[in-house]
């Protein structure tokens, strides 16, 4: 590989992946993405002043400028295209499911479409989601059927379908990831562990939707980064890959962890509040294949990776207390 480019280079998932191939290869980077690069304190690259000759930064919206990325990419012609971009946050897929599919769906078609004959192209892996299968607990391989239960999981399911009629019909170099709830430092601020945090900091009490009986896996995000790299070096083509930990965690019990670590007493700082609607129950997979095949497995616990999350948090509190903790919606 010589050069890659990451679609949604500025997401948190993506901006650490740019990280990553700085900091342990040669690789060229190519960065994408609609918005322009956010504060030091959101991009690991900028924060570590790891930005460097080997990455280029373009502000390209997949909906809104596809035209000139392709253009760009026919310039360049990276060996990889990983795509990060997408409509994320589940609770708001409701207010504008149309926003999500234009995204999610259409804008997977469209790319895709336009790159299924470049012969430039290595590998193209898609950054998906455990949420199209619904509720998961057990033994979900790859092969599990679609089960969604929200707008963001249905136009996630959607896009990935249509990727893998490209590989039938085209030989599609097409490696899908779906990992679970990725956490780490950097992270947007209104995802629940840098929100509990803060929120404690604030002496503000945390919202548990549902009581926080929903279960997830939770998976640090360097463990993430370095089970897509392995993707892109021996993955085979036309399959999904599911990186996840052996373990998951109700709300509740992230909380509370929190809590004990930071010295708060648990039942003070929470409020019960309803649940939100399609809320699955479980995100549970199995990973056994990317174990097996890429030789992957998770490497920081989720102690330690908690640990890290409060450090980085106080270590810059001058900076993020000043940030609202609430999702803002880009159309």
């Amino acid at each position: 590989m010589n050069k890659i480019a990451i679609i949604g280079s500025n997401s948190f998932s993506g901006s650490h992946l740019v990280d990553y191939i700085l900091e342990k290869t040669n690789i060229k980077v190519l960065g994408i993405s609609r918005s322009p690069e956010y504060k030091s304190i959101f991009l690991p690259y900028l924060y570590k002043k790891q930005k460097s000759n080997r990455f280029d930064f373009y502000q390209m919206d997949l909906n809104k400028d596809l035209d000139r990325i392709l253009l760009l990419l026919d310039k360049e012609k990276p060996d990889v295209i990983i795509n990060y971009a997408a409509q994320g946050e589940v609770q708001h897929s409701w207010d504008h499911p149309e926003h999500w599919f234009k995204t999610n769906c259409m804008g997977i078609v469209d790319l895709a479409n336009n790159l299924k004959n470049k012969t430039y192209l290595k590998r193209y892996v898609h950054i998906s989601s455990p949420e199209v299968y619904g509720s998961t607990e057990g033994n979900v391989k790859e092969n599990f059927t679609y089960n969604p239960s929200t707008p963001y999981a249905a136009s996630k399911a959607a896009g990935d379908l249509f990727l893998f009629t490209l590989v039938k019909n085209f030989n599609f170099p097409l490696i899908i990831i779906r990992s679970t709830n990725v956490y780490g430092i950097h992270q947007q601020l209104y995802r629940i562990i840098p929100k509990t945090i803060i929120k404690l900091k604030r002496g503000q009490k945390i919202e548990l939707h549902g009581g926080g009986i929903s279960v997830k896996s939770y998976i640090h995000i360097r463990d993430v980064t370095n089970g897509i790299f392995k993707a892109i070096q021996s993955g085979k083509a036309g399959n999904i890959y599911h990186l996840s930990p052996e373990k998951g965690y109700s709300i509740s019990e992230v909380v509370r962890k929190i809590c004990e670590k930071m010295g708060y007493d648990y039942e003070k700082s929470i409020v019960p509040v309803g649940e939100r609607p399609g809320q699955d129950a479980a995100y549970i997979i199995d990973s056994t294949k990317a174990r097996l095949e890429l030789d992957w497995k998770p490497e920081i616990s989720f102690d330690k990776g908690l640990s890290e999350m409060i450090t980085w948090i106080e270590e810059n509190w001058e900076e993020i207390s000043k940030e609202h903790l609430e999702y803002v919606h880009k159309a």
